[in-house]
């Protein structure tokens, strides 16, 4: 038979390690090698028990002091009567390393929170600049309205648990060499609640809660983007035994859309317009979240140039101030010309002043320009 491992060594913490410490390290390695959780069961459930072994001597002060001085020997159970090695150390479910650490907050005992919902919600990217208010189908668990909640057959009532007498905890006295030591744990029949259900509900199998859908209201603030989080508080899954109900956290996403492109509080879109309106400036039309907008565009507008509307943009969710729309001209070459305005067009080419004689230089003129009239 192989020997044990030091208890120390197996909690991975020193000899003169603080309680604090040996219940950080007992928590850590419970959490990651709990059978319920672990892949490979058959190994976790032999390391388990030798963790859970190590934690329950290591925790107590008594049973510290006596392995301190005489090491494993001091629970062999044949080293006296009833001694500590004829105990065992068993490991129930998950939760109950929860009870052991959080006082039953997650446990099966008193109050437990319930839990948290996620939604997604898909906008326009008008509600996202203005804000909205929308109403969410939303499945969660309610309570059973054949039995009221309590999850027993209507007409007849959950009873006190045999095995606790309705306390919830089962009490285990010990008789060690170094005195009497009394344990206490949740009572594994009625789960810590005190009492049982002989005849379940049919309608909701004895949880006395059953899923519904149901609405929620949302107000969407102004400002928000794809990503974004809203928490509505209470209106996530109902708590248990008394335990407040937990929270509704929302996911935003905005649809693309059709003229604008949203670049952090700014909104970018393109306008046309015609090569004469650029050469010789123009009063256009342009989109904005709100409506169509008048813009004066100056004599000489250059392709891809970039007007800018101050405070049409979308608002900071926290300082509600705006940020701007940015528009850039797109300048259209018209095709499809009649006679005419090629004509026009080749007059108008040789005006300008490039093609004007003695204005005009071929690239071997200006290479010759540049290396100081050599050649």
């Amino acid at each position: 038979m192989a020997a044990k491992r030091d208890y120390y060594e197996v909690l991975g913490v020193a000899r003169n390690a603080s309680q604090q410490e040996i219940k950080k390290a007992y928590r850590k390695l419970a959490l990651k090698h709990h059978p319920d959780v672990a892949e490979n069961k058959e190994e976790s459930e032999a390391l388990f028990k030798e963790i859970n072994e190590a934690y329950e001597v290591l925790s107590d002060e008594q049973k510290r002091a006596a392995y301190d001085r005489y090491g494993h020997a001091a629970f062999d159970p044949t080293s006296g009567p009833g001694g500590f090695g004829g105990t065992g150390f068993g490991f129930g479910g998950i939760e109950d390393i929860f009870d052991m650490f959080f006082g039953g907050a997650r446990g099966r005992g008193g109050p437990v929170r319930g839990a948290d919902r996620e939604v997604e919600l898909e906008i326009d990217l008008e509600d996202a600049v203005f804000g909205v208010e929308k109403e969410l189908q939303v499945t969660r668990l309610e309570r059973c309205d054949s039995c009221g909640g309590s999850g027993a057959q209507p007409g007849t009532e959950p009873v006190a648990c045999p095995s606790c007498q309705g306390s919830g905890q089962v009490r285990t006295v010990q008789s060690t060499p170094f005195g009497r030591f009394e344990s206490v744990r949740t009572c594994g029949r009625c789960g810590g609640r005190g009492r049982v259900i002989e005849k379940p509900c049919r309608q909701c199998g004895g949880s006395g809660q059953v899923r519904r859908r149901r609405p929620v209201t949302l107000r969407v603030p102004a400002g928000v983007d794809s990503g974004s989080r809203l928490r509505v508080a209470g209106e996530g899954e109902p708590g248990q035994a008394g335990g407040p109900p937990g929270d509704l956290y929302v996911y935003i996403r905005v649809r693309p859309h059709a003229v604008f492109e949203r670049r952090g509080q700014d909104l970018v879109c393109e306008v046309s317009v015609s090569m004469v309106e650029a050469a010789l400036g123009a009063e256009i039309t342009v989109p904005t979240i709100e409506g169509e907008q008048r813009l004066q565009i100056p004599e000489g507008t250059q392709a891809d140039t970039v007007f800018k509307l101050r405070g049409k943009g979308v608002p900071h969710l926290r300082t509600h101030r705006r940020g701007d729309q940015l528009v850039v001209v797109k300048v259209k070459v018209p095709t499809g010309l009649s006679e005419r305005q090629r004509q026009l067009l080749r007059e108008f080419a040789a005006e300008e002043p490039h093609r004007k004689e003695g204005h005009r230089k071929g690239l071997f003129d200006k290479v010759k320009d540049a290396l100081g009239g050599q050649g």
